[in-house]
């Protein structure tokens, strides 16, 4: 049975409430927020952030406490904002406060709102944004004031299942039970999209995060879920320790028609040996970036820029592929004048 267009008036409607209020948005103006945490599939979400003081004046002196939206505990952006948040405190006057979230599209909404000053989002998601399309949560309602920052790594997508549920090629989703990842997250909408382009659109819908989705495929109750992450994502390298791993390979026909779907995705594979894979397994992927506000003072986003990109060697997640170098390949929206200032 096919759910997408209930699936999608939810998402159009928890989108708008999401997105409500981007008139009012600010870029840190000195207040304290407080935040909320709730579990949800899981894994920790942030419904309100956690906002900042700031500034004493001028550059040298200054003290802020920022507010980083990262993503799922499961994935990949969480630990690698900690990890950001690491190499900032140690090189600025900056203290970060990393929130696990439901990533991309709620992100784009926090930084719109002025609940975060800086998130990891997917490139594809910050261009609908950006422009107001693709995605019925921004359709006719662009967020001016996103800007980007820097793109990090290829996120792979990943649809996972085991061994033992006979699903090895994209044809077999027909008829299963899938979790497409959070509701509005980028996840959903990767989830949504390839799933209509390959053709499959009768299937069972679970909505959750990379964790509980692990959970999900170890206890039988799905028979496949969408991760879209840098790999190795920590969810699947758990469930790899005790269950046998498939990746559901995107390739040849089923990989044209994908990509001919959206511009944004790109040929990738996920190398053999991790999650315990014999093989590669062909796939596609978008990109990870950092995102801010229009609001954020240049030299607060210049100082946060050169911190990391400055400090790469002190990191130890995507590391062959995050680079001053190519830092702005695949940026798909307006630069920050500070991400300008530094990348030249």
């Amino acid at each position: 049975m096919t759910r997408k267009l209930d699936r999608r008036q939810f998402i159009a409607a928890t989108g708008a409430a999401g997105l409500a209020g981007l008139a009012g948005c600010s870029g840190g103006g000195g207040e304290e927020t407080t935040t909320t945490t709730t579990e949800s599939g899981g894994e920790e979400t942030t419904t309100a952030a956690e906002e900042t003081t700031t500034e004493s004046g001028g550059n040298g002196g200054t003290e802020s406490r920022l507010s980083w939206h990262a993503g799922g505990t499961g994935g990949t952006y969480y630990p690698l904002s900690n990890e950001f948040k690491s190499v900032v405190e140690s090189q600025t006057d900056f203290t970060l406060q990393v929130q696990s979230t439901g990533a991309s599209v709620e992100n784009v909404g926090s930084l719109a709102r002025g609940d975060a000053d800086f998130a990891l989002i997917q490139n594809d998601v910050a261009y609908f944004a950006r422009n107001g399309e693709g995605i019925e949560a921004f359709q006719g309602s662009p967020v001016e004031n996103l800007r980007g920052v820097a793109t990090l790594y290829p996120e792979t997508i990943h649809i996972v299942t085991l061994a033992d549920t006979g699903i090895e090629t994209p044809s077999d989703l027909s008829g299963a039970t899938i979790n497409t990842g959070d509701l509005g997250s980028g996840t959903q909408v990767n989830a949504t999209q390839i799933l209509e382009a390959l053709g499959i659109s009768d299937y069972s819908e679970q909505n959750t995060g990379f964790s509980q989705a692990s959970d999900q495929l170890k206890n039988g109750d799905i028979d496949a879920a969408f991760v879209v992450g840098g790999w190795p994502v920590g969810a699947i390298e758990e469930l790899a320790a005790t269950e046998d791993v498939r990746i559901v390979p995107i390739e040849g026909d089923n990989r044209t028609a994908v990509k001919d779907a959206a511009p944004f995705y790109a040929d990738d594979e996920v190398p053999s040996g991790t999650y315990g894979l014999e093989n590669p397994a062909p796939t596609v992927s978008v990109q990870a970036m950092i995102a801010t506000n229009a609001e954020q003072p240049e030299a607060t986003v210049e100082a946060v820029t050169g911190a990391i990109f400055d400090n790469v060697d002190q990191l130890t997640i995507k590391t062959e592929f995050i680079s001053k170098e190519s830092a702005q390949d695949g940026m798909s929206i307006e630069l920050h004048p500070g991400a300008q200032a530094y990348f030249g």
